[in-house]
This record gives structure tokens, C-alpha cells and sequence, in this order.
């Protein structure tokens, strides 16, 4: 039989049995609380996957690889980039050139010379043309200055703002009267556009007709021709606001001044040329001169009508 299975002789004193007590060993440094779950890692070095994070956040390493390294080191790149810079530049300016052979950049830079004061001045000498007195075209150097310092040289800066506004009166036209659309708009535009065209052309072969040295350029015929939009805002935007009674008021005033404004300018560029020619004052080739210069003025008023009777109603 077991020794745990015999009785204790009587008289015996027992013993009692106290629960043992199991001592806990003083945690060592770098050991974890027995008592903690997971460890701690906010302060210690990261361990698995890698070690610290990257910058951007993700967790892994952003060192460059050796086959990158060698690829940006590598002369025969620096060299690629190099002859792709240097081709370039030379498109660049093979097609700046053949732009300037084209549509010469450098003489519309003289056409768009102007301040605030010559606009200022220009307008009012296009609707008061009749109390200025030199029309002359001031040159230094055999070169006619900025239009900013002479308000009596032609620029392009007021007609392609004023056709442009002419354009947008003639939409708000159309639009007060309810007759909008894109359509008509670019009807309205294209056929200003054809008009102006065509008057450039018609100049410009009757110039070579009648035989006329001048120094009038195409630009210049533009410029002179694009100035009959002011006097048109003015008529489509007076009819609007007051009916057709201010417009042909308006209209008519500009019509007259737009006329004397050519005729004292053309006069300069077409009869003064044919005078240092020699040519006589009374002769046929002369008379050919002032019938072409008065041709012109008088088509500028009735292109203004044309092109803004239908807007005021």
C-alpha cells in the first residue's frame, strides 16, 4: 500500500499545509513585465522589415539602386541630353525664322509702341480731326519714331481693339433684340474680316495701276482701314441707348471725320510722294493719285453704315 493512503497514528499532530509562495525573479534590464502583454516598442529601435521607415512614410527604403546610380553617372546620357538641348534650340530658332520671313514680328512690335497718353490722343484726334494741323510723319534717322511719341503715326493697337469691341457691342446688339447666336456672331465678324480684306487688295493692285511710289506698307493700309471701328462702336452703342436717331447723329459725325482723317493722311503718303517725283500737280498721273486717296476716304463711311444699320432697330 501507498504511504498516501495510511492514517496518521492517533495522537499524532498534524501539520498544515500554507500555500507555497513562488518567487518572481527582479525583471533584468531589457527584459519585459511578465505581466504586460506586448512589448514595448515606441522607444527602442525597430525590429523585422526593414529598421527605421522611410521619410514618405511607407515603411520601406528609398536609396537609389546601383544600376540607377551607374545610369546617371554614365557620360554617354550627359552626352544624349546634352545634343537634346542643343537640337532644341535649334528647332527653336529655325522656326522663329522662318516666322519672321512670314509675318515680320519685329516691325509689328513698332505698330504696338504705344502708352496710355497716345491711345488717349489718337481717339480724340479720330473724332475731332479738324483742329489738328501737322500731319506729318515724324522720322529720326530715316526711321519713323514709336507711335508713342507721334500721334500721327499709324499703330495696330487701337483697330484690333476696337474690332475686336465692335464685335462684342454687336453681340450685346443682337442680344438685346433677341436674335443671339454664335452663328450670326461669326457671320458678323467674318464678314468685317472679308470687307477689310478686300479693301487692302483693292488698294493695293490700284496702287500698282496707276504706277504710285510709295511708302505705304500693307500693315500701314491695315492700320489706316482699322481705324473706321471706332466711329462704329460709338454709332451701335449711341442707337442702343438713345434708337436710331443718335445712331445716324453719331454715325454721321463719325463718317465725316473718319473721311477727313484719310484724306489728310493719304494725302501725305500718296500726293507728297508724287511731288518729290517731280510730277506736275495738274498731270494725269497725279489726278489718278487724288481720285484713288478720295476713293478710299469715301469707302470708310459707307462700310461703317454697311456693317452696323442692322444692329439698331
Amino acid at each position: 500500500m501507498h504511504a498516501a493512503g495510511l492514517a496518521a497514528p492517533a495522537g499524532t499532530p498534524r501539520l498544515r499545509k500554507w500555500p507555497s509562495k513562488r518567487r518572481v525573479p527582479v525583471s533584468q534590464p531589457g527584459m519585459a513585465d511578465p505581466h504586460q502583454f506586448f512589448d514595448d516598442t515606441s522607444s527602442a529601435p525597430s525590429r523585422g522589415y526593414g529598421g527605421q521607415p522611410s521619410p514618405g512614410g511607407l515603411g520601406y527604403h528609398t536609396h537609389s539602386s546601383p544600376a540607377e546610380a551607374a545610369f546617371l553617372a554614365d557620360p554617354v546620357s550627359n552626352m544624349a541630353m546634352a545634343y537634346g538641348t542643343s537640337l532644341a534650340a535649334h528647332g527653336k530658332e529655325l522656326v522663329d525664322k522662318n516666322i519672321d520671313r512670314f509675318i515680320p514680328v519685329s516691325k509689328l512690335k513698332y505698330y504696338f509702341a504705344v502708352d496710355t497718353v497716345y491711345v488717349g490722343r489718337k481717339l480724340g484726334l479720330l473724332v475731332f480731326p479738324y483742329l489738328h494741323q501737322d500731319w506729318e510723319v515724324q522720322y529720326q534717322q530715316d526711321t519713323p519714331v514709336a507711335p508713342r511719341f507721334d500721334i500721327n503715326a499709324p499703330d495696330l493697337y487701337i483697330p484690333a481693339m476696337a474690332f475686336i469691341t465692335y464685335i462684342l457691342v454687336a453681340g450685346l446688339a443682337l442680344g438685346t433684340q433677341d436674335r443671339f447666336s454664335p452663328d450670326l456672331l461669326g457671320l458678323q465678324a467674318s464678314s468685317a474680316l472679308a470687307w477689310l480684306t478686300l479693301e487692302v487688295v483693292a488698294i493695293l493692285l490700284s496702287l500698282y495701276l496707276v504706277t504710285v511710289n510709295t511708302d505705304l506698307t500693307t500693315i500701314d493700309l491695315v492700320a489706316f482701314l482699322g481705324y473706321k471701328y471706332v466711329g462704329m462702336i460709338g454709332g451701335v452703342l449711341t442707337g442702343l441707348l438713345f434708337g436710331k436717331i443718335g445712331y445716324y447723329l453719331v454715325l454721321a459725325w463719325c463718317c465725316v471725320s473718319i473721311f477727313v482723317f484719310m484724306i489728310r493722311t493719304l494725302r501725305l503718303k500718296i500726293l507728297a510722294q508724287a511731288a518729290a517725283e517731280g510730277v506736275p500737280v495738274r498731270g494725269a498721273r497725279n489726278q489718278l493719285r487724288m481720285y484713288l486717296t478720295m476713293a478710299v476716304a469715301a469707302a470708310q463711311p459707307l462700310l461703317m453704315y454697311w456693317l452696323t444699320f442692322h444692329l439698331v432697330r
